[in-house]
């Protein structure tokens, strides 16, 4: 018993020691595990400050590493711009990397940046070195455009193609590029100048010997000599008051056709009126300006008002030339045909220009039709003062045929109304309705030179309907001119057909209107003891109108220049005889006359129509 009691004391024991133990290790692997978390606390702490300092490291890379390599100046950077020719594509490129080093360098200077003073003189001294190169090609291929025959057009094409040469100088020595530009602008101003001087002074002899002076108006005598003189030059060129061939100018073909080119003309023996030398001329302007334009806005890179006073300090002095021989030329043109054509030429270029959208010459266009525009209407008042003026009693023998006034006018008017139609210009309209108005004027003057009515309605007739004939030709049928002549024309033949039928059958027609005037106040039978008059009257038409219709027939068309005006006025008094005489038979009919034995001598209205037909003249 006592050993079992020793060893349950021991047992006891035993496990109060383990227990002990156990507790021990349990607070140590507590212990243990606390420190553990702890570390791994500080390990996460001290990952994300790692990955902090990562990106930090890695952005200032990133930054430093460009700063590095905008820094750094490559060995063939500087092998390519000290050797290599402009030229090249090569030094091109060098260039172009070149000039971002150089705005880099100024954007770290700008922020005090200590590592630019380390490439700031390498990068002076190849900037220096690459506008010495620049500035000696751009000069160099400048000073060519001097050379005698040379095609300008060709170094400005090459200038084009290195354009950033001049926007590196403008960047990086505005000195040199200002010399650059100043040296373009005194050169291309004495190329200009001198060439239009001399095509100018080339072109004006092949110009026509014979030009109008202040003697040639519309109302001006013609003499015997101006005929022949005229006569001569038909072959060559129109009068001062015919269109002719003179408006193909301002055909498309040929308003933008190749320019003269006078010693092949003059080796022709070639001569021109004005207006042609002032189309090439002018569109020699034209075609160099708008390209002169262009290339300053893409090379000097100017744009609006610079781009305009850059182009007028190169052409400045050729187009002051070109508005001082004008003016000079103009001051003493009497050819309004040619002014006016000239008009329209610039109205058409500056039309072109527009189109291009090129302003350069807008001003210039301005200035030419100041020029133009006075003169004309000055010559145009001359010429309608001159038939104011004119005295018929001065002109020479009367002719029933038209005046060579009158022609004048229809040649001159149809001239400037078919012109004027693209462009249409109130003054002119004005100007011309004032001739208009100061020709009818003198028509009826001469017209009353004659003697007899109807050698004035002959003249008048013929003037008028030559007048439409040469309008209608040119000018649009619903044109005021020929619709004014139209009625006057319409007018006068009326009354020149009742005229021509007044001797023959003048008898007839005053009792045929005597008569009706009666029957619509119902008072006829105060012609019924007419028995006598009206057998004369039936009797003379019936043995006498073949006869009568034959002369005047024969009459009519030796009167009139114009055959088919002729036909037309002898159908019209044929047919105004046929309403007459159908007046007649109607007359006799009423119960006043039907018992009267001579109305079974009056002639068939049907068989009166188909023997006139074969009066009627064939042309």
């Amino acid at each position: 018993t006592t050993d079992e009691f020793i060893l349950d004391e021991v047992d006891s024991k035993t496990l109060d020691h383990y227990c002990i133990r156990m507790e021990g290790m349990l607070s140590g692997f507590q212990s243990d595990l606390s420190s553990i978390s702890s570390e791994i606390q500080t390990l996460q702490q001290q990952s994300v400050s790692m990955n902090v300092r990562l990106k930090n490291r890695q952005a200032v890379r990133s930054h430093l590493s460009q700063l590095v390599d905008e820094l750094v100046v490559p060995g063939v950077m500087i092998s390519t711009i000290l050797e290599s020719p402009v030229t090249e594509q090569e030094f091109l490129e060098q260039l172009h990397e070149l000039n971002t080093k150089i705005n880099f360098a100024k954007e770290l200077s700008f922020r005090e940046t200590l590592a630019c003073s380390d490439i700031q003189d390498i990068v002076d001294r190849l900037k220096l070195k690459a506008v010495s190169k620049i500035r000696e090609f751009i000069l160099q291929k400048i000073y060519s455009f001097r050379k005698p025959m040379t095609n300008y057009q060709i170094p400005q094409n090459t200038l084009l193609k290195y354009r950033f040469f001049y926007q590196f100088l403008l960047a990086n020595e505005r000195t040199v590029a200002k010399e650059i530009r100043d040296e373009y602008v005194d050169t291309m101003s004495k190329i200009y100048y001198s060439y239009f001087k001399s095509y100018s002074g080339r072109l004006l002899k092949v110009q026509y010997e014979e030009v109008a002076d202040k003697d040639d108006l519309m109302g001006v005598e013609d003499t015997a000599k101006k005929d022949i003189l005229q006569f001569l030059s038909l072959s060559s060129r129109n009068t001062i008051f015919t269109l002719g061939q003179r408006g193909t100018i301002l055909s498309p073909a040929e308003l933008e056709g190749p320019i003269l080119v006078p010693h092949t003309a003059q080796r022709g023996d070639s001569r021109y009126p004005y207006e042609t030398l002032f189309r090439s001329q002018h569109y020699a302007l034209l075609d160099n300006g708008c390209r002169e334009y262009l290339f300053l806005c893409d090379f000097f890179m100017v744009t609006g008002n610079s781009a305009l006073d850059l182009f007028n300090c190169i052409m400045g002095k050729t187009l002051s030339m070109f508005l001082k021989s004008m003016s000079t030329y103009v001051s003493d043109c009497y050819d309004s045909i040619a002014i006016f054509l000239c008009i329209h030429i610039i109205l058409r270029f500056r039309a072109i220009t527009a189109k291009r959208t090129i302003p350069a010459l807008d001003k210039f266009w301005d200035a030419v039709l100041e020029l133009l525009w006075p003169r004309f209407e000055l010559i145009l008042e001359m010429n309608i003062q001159s038939i104011r003026n004119t005295d018929p009693q001065k002109l020479g023998v009367l002719d029933t045929r038209p005046h060579y006034i009158t022609r004048r006018y229809a040649e001159f008017s149809s001239a400037i109304v078919s012109i004027n139609q693209t462009f249409p210009n109130e003054r002119t309209n004005a100007l011309l309705g004032q001739l208009q108005v100061e020709v009818e004027n003198f028509v009826l003057k001469m017209a009353a030179e004659f003697p007899s009515r109807r050698d004035q309605l002959i003249f008048l007739i013929n003037n008028y309907d030559m007048m439409l004939s040469v309008l209608m030709e040119r000018a649009a049928d619903d044109s005021k001119e020929v619709e004014s002549f139209q009625q006057l024309l319409l007018a006068r033949t009326q009354e020149f057909i009742e005229e021509i039928l007044s001797p023959p059958f003048g008898g007839m027609i005053a009792f045929v209107k005597e008569a009706e005037a009666l029957m619509e106040k119902g008072q006829l039978d105060r012609l019924k003891n007419e028995e006598a008059r009206i057998t004369q009257l039936v009797r003379g038409f019936s043995s006498t109108w073949k006869q009568s219709v034959e002369s005047m027939s024969q009459d009519v068309m030796r009167s009139f220049t114009n055959f088919k005006n002729g036909t037309s006025i002898i159908q019209g008094a044929l047919t105004q005889l046929i309403q007459y005489y159908h007046g007649f038979h109607k007359v006799l009919n009423q119960p006043t006359f039907r018992s009267l034995a001579v109305r079974s001598e009056l002639i068939n209205l049907h068989h009166l129509m188909v023997e006139v037909k074969k009066h009627k003249p064939n042309f």
